[in-house]
């Protein structure tokens, strides 16, 4: 069967990638320009991972849609901390799954592929409304109804943790390396966002250290 990946340069998707091809799909990956501060960082990234593992990549310019949505990540600093903090809610893109969810689905649908995966997990749930099992499935069901059938998504990691995906990517042997995950508008990851506190989280719950380097 074939497969459209949400791919966004992270850690997540890039393990929802792998596990798709370990699950014998046919891949193609999608990645989004949409004017976050971090965004060009993680496009880059997106692209190696799905050059890594040969997969045709596509990146949609969503960059003149979004640009009135309110977000820090968008345009304001972005906060430090803990993921689950409460100023991490100012992170949040209004609809940004929603959107992304719908244009993949519609991409799937032309491309005559089944499945659209995605990377939301439980460590989302906090923070992102839009990364909740309610909100999955409810997407779900809409995207196949809407679809007549022809689609649907899948979300292999809905009700993990941040440290179960490092643990299967490790597995797989996941490139973590050339993923990108922090929210900062710079060349080497900074350590003290949300994000990256997350992250570091879950590789140190493995017992394995992070191959990305670090800045200020």
């Amino acid at each position: 069967m074939k497969a459209i990946i949400s791919l966004s340069g992270g850690m997540d998707s890039a393990v929802v990638l792998a596990e798709a091809l370990a699950a014998e799909r046919q891949v193609e990956a999608v990645g989004f320009f949409y004017g976050s501060h971090h965004n060009s960082y993680e496009n880059k990234a997106a692209e190696a991972v799905a050059k890594h593992y040969g997969v045709p990549f596509r990146l949609i310019d969503l960059s003149g849609v979004m640009a009135g949505f309110k977000s820090n990540l968008l345009d304001g600093e972005v906060p430090e901390g803990h993921y689950e903090d409460a100023s991490m809610s100012k992170t949040v893109v209004p609809g940004r799954n929603i959107i992304f969810a719908s244009i993949v689905t519609g991409l799937a649908w032309s491309r005559e592929a089944g499945e659209v995966w995605l990377g939301i997990h439980s460590g989302d749930h906090a923070i992102y409304p839009d990364c909740r099992p309610g909100f999955f499935w409810a997407m779900k069901r809409a995207v196949e109804e809407g679809a007549d059938g022809r689609v649907t998504l899948v979300a292999p990691f809905l009700m993990n943790s941040k440290g179960h995906i490092v643990r299967r990517g490790l597995e797989l042997g996941v490139p973590f390396g050339l993923t990108r995950t922090c929210y900062k508008p710079q060349q080497k990851p900074c350590g003290k966002c949300g994000s990256c506190t997350e992250r570091l989280e879950a590789f140190a719950s493995n017992g394995v250290e992070d191959p990305v380097e670090y800045g200020k």
